[in-house]
């Protein structure tokens, strides 16, 4: 039976084991991770023609370069009609295209149930190319993750699957769209991992290296061979040169710091206009045309000067061009709403201060642009272990991996101190939606029903009356319901309050007995053995607040587990986050 027949069966996915369905998707990933490959090239040849016909008005697909342009003052015109453009797109298209692309693949995964629609999945890409190629100073990965996750979804949304695994399916387009246009298959699954997946499972990860893998195969035939910014370097790493990339770190963790909150600060501004929100991008191309005219080197994605730094080539004037001006036109453009990502943006940023900072350390200007380039994308994005490995792949300089590291940790510590949520989460939290992304183990996973049940609980025999359960409820009851046990005390069923009230209308005759009362009634029951997420979830579905906990073998009650045993887990759990003593008993300990 093919793949796709088999997902069309009525029967939904999830009726299989967990291994098959990690196997099938990992089967889809094959098909994503060609379609995220051919995504990006579709975006790269989309620039390439934008900047064609904007800036040299001829139609081509070759690459060329906005700085040898010749409009003069006219070049301001030239991000103002791009940028209108694309708020006439978002605007009677689909407003789910303004934007970096991360936060908005974040929010589909996290509040849309993984579902994009083919519509984004066409407009992302044309409005960014239109952006990038009239000189918006943004990159093509946040555009390429958002197409690639709509290239996921769509294809999942073909099939009965979950939510879940449309999830992964989605991350996976994603993840392979980045790998095809920066060739870093590492730190596209450290993106899914640190920033888009929110769990760690073979579910997940199986199906998005899979994917990624795919792409990076097809890259050599699509796009290009080899890092995409090639450079070397020959410093010895010592104690000394992880120290100061430890500093260039947190300088540069402070600098994602404040872009972070002049970006946001910005976008406030942006809504005081008196202006519809589709005329934004066009303000925010007046400000990247006035920019443009200082320096052209800060309009477009800027892969030149990331080479020019990573190389040591970009003349000083430059890097100082690139530090300021670029900051200041990527901000108000950003902000004004119009389509880019953010990843080569931040890589300009923070590899310009790294750039300045190196005239003045050893080992050269390039050496701490790399340095600079992990930190800004570690404390902006709050992917530490992502923004190392990006540095070293965009280069192939893999040596390096300790001195991007140390820069990478600097920034996410300066950055979690300051910032109250990343670059990206913060976009989402502004409409009401707080996302946190740090990963904690689920103590409802580990913890088991002997661990946190209350041990020997109160029970009814099976001989009481009707006439003595409603006695007993009515005045010695402590609790809303007990277990009812036969002479052997193995479990007959549960009796609760409510169920007498019902008998207090004559439902049963007085002189029936319990056993008769649930002779025919089934009774959920959980084991010493069962993890307590598994109870949580049969209390859910029973709509029970109580399930007795019985051995397997002799089936004799051993205790009971209520809803606030679950409350106290939760608490405890909290506490051993913030109580700091010299020592603590374990936490099921606790929580009896």
């Amino acid at each position: 039976m093919t793949f796709p027949a088999f997902l069309r069966r009525s029967r939904p996915l999830a009726d299989h084991s967990a291994d098959t369905r990690m196997l099938l998707l990992a089967a889809a990933a094959l098909v994503i991770g060609t379609g995220g490959a051919l995504g990006a090239w579709v975006l790269i040849k989309s620039i390439a023609v934008a900047t064609n016909l904007f800036w040299f008005g001829r139609l081509s697909a070759s690459p060329a370069a906005i700085t040898d342009n010749a409009l003069g003052l006219w070049l301001v015109a030239v991000p103002i009609l791009g940028s209108l453009i694309v708020g006439l797109m978002a605007r009677f298209g689909s407003d789910k295209i303004r934007g970096h692309g991360i936060p908005e693949a974040i929010e589909a995964i996290l509040y849309g149930e993984s579902r994009l629609s083919l519509k984004v999945a066409l407009l992302k890409p044309l409005s960014s190319a239109i952006s990038i190629g009239s000189g918006g100073p943004f990159g093509a990965e946040g555009p390429i993750i958002m197409t690639g996750g709509a290239i996921g979804s769509l294809f999942a949304q073909a099939f009965h699957l979950s939510a879940a695994e449309r999830k992964s399916l989605l991350v996976t387009g994603a993840a392979a769209g980045m790998t095809a246009i920066f060739g870093t298959p590492i730190a596209a699954i450290l993106l899914a991992i640190e920033v888009l997946l929110f769990e760690w499972k073979p579910r997940s990860f199986v199906p998005v290296v899979v994917g990624v893998l795919t792409a990076w195969l097809w890259r050599p035939f699509l796009i290009d061979v080899g890092p995409l910014f090639p450079a070397h370097h020959s410093l010895a790493l010592d104690a000394e040169v992880l120290g100061i990339a430890l500093i260039v770190g947190i300088l540069t963790g402070s600098q994602a710091a404040l872009l972070s909150s002049l970006l946001y600060k910005v976008e406030d501004q942006f809504v005081r206009l008196p202006l519809h929100w589709m005329w934004w991008p066009a303000v925010g191309g007046l400000a990247v045309g006035t920019g443009g005219l200082v320096d052209a080197h800060v309009l477009g994605a800027g892969y030149d000067s990331i080479q020019g730094l990573l190389s040591g080539s970009l003349p000083l004037r430059a890097a100082i061009a690139l530090l300021v001006i670029k900051a200041a036109v990527w901000l108000v453009a950003l902000g004004s709403g119009t389509s880019g990502g953010v990843l080569a943006p931040l890589l300009l940023l923070g590899g310009s201060l790294g750039y300045l900072l190196g005239q003045l350390l050893p080992g050269g200007s390039a050496l701490w642009a790399l340095a600079g380039m992990a930190g800004i994308l570690s404390g902006a994005m709050r992917a530490p272990l992502m923004a190392a490995l990006f540095a070293v792949e965009l280069t192939g300089d893999f040596t390096m991996l300790p001195l991007t590291l140390a820069a990478s940790v600097g920034a996410y510590a300066v950055s979690v101190l300051v910032m109250p949520r990343s670059i990206l989460t913060e976009k989402i939290a502004r409409r009401g939606r707080h996302i946190l992304q740090e990963y904690t183990v689920d103590p409802f996973e580990f913890l088991q029903a002997s661990q946190v049940m209350t041990e020997g609980p109160e029970t009814l025999s099976e001989k009481m009356t009707v006439a003595e359960a409603i006695a007993f409820f009515g005045g010695q009851a402590r609790h809303r319901s007990y277990p009812v046990v036969n002479h052997e005390g193995a479990l007959r069923g549960l009796v609760s309050r409510s169920d007498v009230l019902c008998w207090r209308v004559g439902v049963f005759r007085d002189d029936v007995t319990l056993a008769q009362v649930l002779e025919d009634v089934s009774q959920s029951q959980g084991s010493p053995n069962d993890p307590i997420a598994r109870l949580a979830d049969l209390m859910v579905e029973t709509g029970v607040g109580r399930i007795p906990i019985v051995e397997p073998v002799s089936g004799k009650v051993v205790g009971i587990l209520t809803r606030h045993d679950l409350l106290k887990i939760r608490h405890v759990h909290r506490g051993s986050e913030v109580t700091r003593s010299r020592g603590a008993p374990p936490l099921h300990k606790q929580v009896q």
